[in-house]
């Protein structure tokens, strides 16, 4: 059989991915945080782009409309070239007469009276509300005490490093010392442990292993008590020495969290040697000392959430659903300065190359913002209408929702509902929820009605464990039980998985622990 070439048409359809089209979906699934980074930098190299004010106005173009008043260019102009003319007599006559000071001070909102004072600008009081007290304070003056920021006289954040540098000084006298205290320090975590192997700093620092072990019980008795323990039993038993609590029970006890962990108080009282109502007493004891000595100092910047979405009841008893005002990026293409410069006969080739490129990246930054906006809008509301139940009623209404309903209903993608659905957070009256929250599985019905969504049965299992007493402890038979006879059909072996996702302990430790405090509060 002979081979030959030939040429065919053909004509098919298939997705390529393009890189704007690749940013695009990186657009979508980013954060406000994310969003407005990747805004500036695009602001910063597209000299077409620029970020709206606050009022929805350009940053750096003149105002327009809604002035009368305001100049306009021609006026600049003609000024500019009058500047050497004499003044006309209507200037004579208004502006520079004697007595018309004021009409000049109204008219250009100034005061020219104190405008070239040798007395300056009053100095601002540090402390108002010490005035009456401290007639020689900056601003004392004056008496009034008017102009100052209550932020200045805020106390700053202070960290656990700079804390104990305060105390170190007074704790050490040798250099040396001081310098293992602060390799010690470095190795401290958020919650004041000390993660480090004294033999290893000792063999980096040409030390002994108890040399550092003096300089760590040093440290171990600064401020916050239980700083610099290497574990939680030494931590409270740092705490329990600095109180003189740490008897040979005491010490037992500490050495024992394990088994008061598992609520195990008949081992505890062996090992003790105590009554129960001596374990009680020291069980109330330990409930006052901090297992996190560290906690209570600023270790980072807390960066508050930012709802995109915000849901309000509506005057005809639906929900309303908008947009966060400031998490939407204003980003607006400066039309005069493209015209100005599309204008110009002295621009080259490559200037109008450039200029039509960021023309179009420019443009595709504006449609896809709308775009981003419109489909998280159109998502939000469509989670809102199967969710109605829980804005009304609370957690026990949430419905089972999964991506692909919500997909189908907006005739979108599940990748694309996942994307938009990711660090994304929604306002509503029942409170500051991700949009992720609205998704839960699916739970059968006992009796063949409507599935139960699993977050909703976990608030049910949670509202039960809470409500319960000492001597009617739920086990996670009688949860099943109770659960069946509401119409939810759950396995026991669910329960429990759900009750140790929410760190629920199990009904024997929950009796033990609701017995020992039904005693500590009789007493």
């Amino acid at each position: 059989m002979a081979l030959s070439a030939n040429l065919f048409l053909r004509q098919n359809q298939s997705l390529v991915m393009t890189p704007q089209l690749m940013q695009s979906i990186q657009l979508l699934q980013m954060t406000h945080l994310e969003l407005m980074n990747f805004i500036a930098q695009e602001v910063e190299k597209n000299p077409l782009l620029e970020m709206a004010a606050e009022g929805g106005e350009q940053l750096g173009e003149p105002r327009t409309g809604g002035n009368d008043d305001a100049p306009s260019a021609n006026q600049h102009e003609n000024s500019a070239s009058d500047e050497h003319a004499e003044p006309s007599p209507s200037l004579d006559s208004e502006w520079y007469e004697p007595g018309h000071g004021d009409r000049l001070d109204d008219r250009l909102d100034a005061n020219f009276e104190t405008a070239l004072s040798d007395e300056g600008t009053a100095t601002r009081a540090d402390a108002p509300e010490l005035l009456g007290q401290w007639k020689s304070m900056p601003g004392g003056g004056s008496g009034e005490g008017e102009g100052y920021d209550l932020d200045d006289f805020v106390a700053g954040q202070i960290s656990i490093r700079d804390h104990l540098n305060q105390q170190i000084p007074f704790a050490l006298s040798k250099p040396g010392d001081r310098l293992i205290a602060a390799i010690l320090m470095d190795h401290l975590d958020e919650a004041g442990y000390l993660r480090a192997d004294i033999d290893e700093i000792a063999a980096r620092l040409g030390e002994t292993a108890e040399h550092l072990s003096t300089v760590l019980e040093t440290l171990q008795d600064l401020d916050p008590p239980g700083i610099f323990a290497r574990s939680l039993s030494e931590c409270l038993s740092i705490q329990l020495k600095q109180r003189n609590r740490l008897d040979p029970a005491m010490k037992s006890l500490v050495d024992n969290l394990e088994l008061l962990g598992k609520r195990d108080f008949s081992s505890l009282k062996r090992l003790c040697g105590v009554d129960e109502e001596d374990l009680i007493d020291m069980l109330a004891e330990i409930r006052k000392l901090n297992p996190k000595p560290g906690s209570g100092f600023e270790n980072s910047i807390l960066e508050s959430v930012i709802p995109d979405i915000v849901v309000r009841p509506a005057s005809d008893g639906s929900w309303r659903v908008e947009l966060n005002p400031d998490a939407l990026p204003r980003v607006l293409i400066n039309q005069n300065y493209v015209t100005a410069v599309g204008k110009g006969s002295k621009a080259s080739d490559k200037d109008q190359a450039f200029l039509s490129e960021c023309l179009q990246n420019a443009n595709w930054l504006t449609r896809s913002l709308d775009q981003r906006a419109r489909t998280i809008v159109k998502v939000a509301s469509e989670i809102v209408r199967q969710q109605d139940a829980f804005l009304l009623h609370g957690v026990d209404q949430l419905r089972p929702l999964n991506l692909k309903t919500v997909a189908d209903a907006i005739k979108m993608h599940e990748s694309t509902v996942s994307r938009v659905t990711s660090n994304k957070y929604m306002l509503t009256p029942r409170g500051l929820f991700e949009l992720k929250y609205f998704f839960s599985v699916s739970i059968g019905s006992a009796e063949g009605g409507d599935n139960h969504s699993a977050e909703a049965v976990r608030h049910r299992i949670r509202a039960m464990i809470a409500q319960e007493s000492c001597d009617a402890v739920l086990s996670d038979d009688d949860i099943v039980h109770t659960l069946k006879s509401s119409g939810v059909d759950l396995a026991r072996r669910t329960v429990a998985k759900y009750r140790e996702a929410m760190n629920i302990p199990s009904s024997v430790q929950r009796r033990r622990e609701k017995r020992a405090i039904a005693k500590v509060a009789a007493i």
